[in-house]
């Protein structure tokens, strides 16, 4: 006997159910792309598209400063809970022009003055990064200042939180008036004020966050600095009452492989410290900092922010130039996505993350790190100084040995970085 079939003119069961598993597919698919326009899911797509409606009007707004006038733009507006900074690119515009000079702002050390010290490409100062999800507003003095008014703003570190907090400096001191301004420069403690805003902007200098034997009195040798690693008290004594804190410490850390790390009294001199990776001494300093951070801080009055590592690039090879010097002749940035090269330590990394995220107190990280990898174009060096002097004619021959791919001219990349903490502020 014959298998039964079913009448004539109907489907079967069957196919019914495969048109509608493919559709169920097709549907799937289609609300995961939605979904990955934002890191809500669905449900906040309204909201998104309204975000983007405003930021292209921003863009058509400010078609004569910069590059990011196009039309099909369809980035969203800065939103520190959904936009990621990290993914980006850096974009060339001539049309882009720093808000200062190192000529025009009176505040800026000889150590990142480039273009004062003879640096004659200048190309580094027309690059723009331009985040892959949403728009960076970019920095507006005067909306600056009336976000500082009545408020102190500390930058706390070392030497490239110095270089972050002279680019602050110098983003808003034009558009106050010469009467209603000052600097106090010190060994640790340095204030800008601007009166009419009852405003300052401070540096205080603390390379470790930590105390150490190498704060004020510099030892040279790497292998002679101490750290207390359980007492930060020396110098957050200077860090209460501050409305806006912001930490970093990083390159300092880096400077061996061990790290002479004490706990209790420098008394017993070169006695009673235990030498430690890196990364472990880190964490613990890290972590006294953070209990600090959470014992004095009131969130509700206090804004905490941290500055993650700025890369170094000491290593040519790291980028593809096997004949190249450090980031001598360097003009262009990395083109290469997610470039990480051997200057950034994604263990500390790691660890400044892990301790963040455990802390009582809110802190917003300024993830840099990335963006300023690709910069290779962007620091000193051999246009910078060494022991308080310009380099030598001499010295500038032998970049291998002088020129400083640590630090950054200003204005710079640094100027990025406090247009992030702008975003923020606002």
């Amino acid at each position: 006997m014959g298998t039964s079939r079913p009448p004539r003119g109907k489907v079967s069961l069957s196919i019914i159910t495969i048109i509608i598993c493919a559709l169920a597919f097709v549907a799937l698919l289609y609300t995961q792309r939605i979904s990955s326009l934002s890191s809500s899911a669905i449900f906040r797509f309204k909201p998104c598209a309204a975000k983007r409606i405003a930021a292209k009007k921003s863009v058509i707004d400010n078609r004569n400063v910069g590059a990011l006038d196009d039309a099909a733009d369809d980035r969203f507006v800065f939103d520190p809970e959904e936009c990621s900074l990290v993914h980006g690119k850096w974009v060339f515009n001539r049309s882009i022009t720093p808000l200062y000079t190192d000529r025009s702002c009176p505040y800026l050390d000889r150590q990142v003055s480039c273009v004062k010290n003879g640096k004659l490409d200048t190309d580094y100062l027309h690059w723009e990064w331009r985040p892959d999800d949403c728009i960076l507003p970019r920095f507006d003095p005067k909306k600056a200042l009336q976000r500082l008014q009545g408020k102190r703003l500390m930058f706390v570190g070392d030497s490239l939180q110095r270089g972050q907090w002279q680019s602050f400096v110098c983003l808003v001191e034009s558009v106050i008036p010469q009467g209603q301004k000052s600097m106090k420069r010190g060994r640790a403690h340095s204030v800008f004020k601007a009166k009419e805003h009852n405003a300052t902007i401070e540096f205080y200098w603390a390379p470790f966050l930590v105390e150490s034997n190498s704060d004020l009195h510099i030892i040279a040798d790497p292998k002679k600095r101490i750290l207390k690693v359980d007492s930060v008290a020396k110098h957050a004594k200077h860090w209460i009452g501050v409305d806006i804190l912001v930490f970093n410490t990083y390159v300092w850390w880096m400077s061996g492989l061990k790290i002479k790390s004490l706990w209790g009294s420098f008394a017993n001199g070169d006695e009673g410290y235990e030498e430690l990776d890196a990364p472990v001494s880190y964490t613990i300093g890290l972590k006294t900092w953070a209990n600090w951070v959470d014992s004095n801080v009131n969130p509700n009055k206090t804004r905490v922010f941290f500055t993650t590592m700025s890369p170094t690039h000491q290593r040519s090879a790291d980028w593809g130039n096997e004949k190249g010097i450090k980031c001598f002749n360097e003009t262009k940035p990395i083109t290469k996505k997610r470039h990480w090269g051997s200057g950034s330590d994604k263990r500390m990394m790691g660890v400044v993350a892990g301790v963040v995220e455990r802390m009582k107190v809110p802190v917003t990280l300024i993830n840099i790190t990335q963006l300023s990898e690709y910069r290779i174009d962007a620091h000193s060096s051999i246009y910078t100084e060494l022991g308080g002097k310009l380099l030598t004619d001499e010295q500038k021959a032998d970049p291998l040995h002088y020129a400083d791919c640590i630090h950054w001219c200003l204005p710079g990349v640094p100027d990025t970085w406090n247009r992030i903490l702008y975003a923020h502020l606002l």
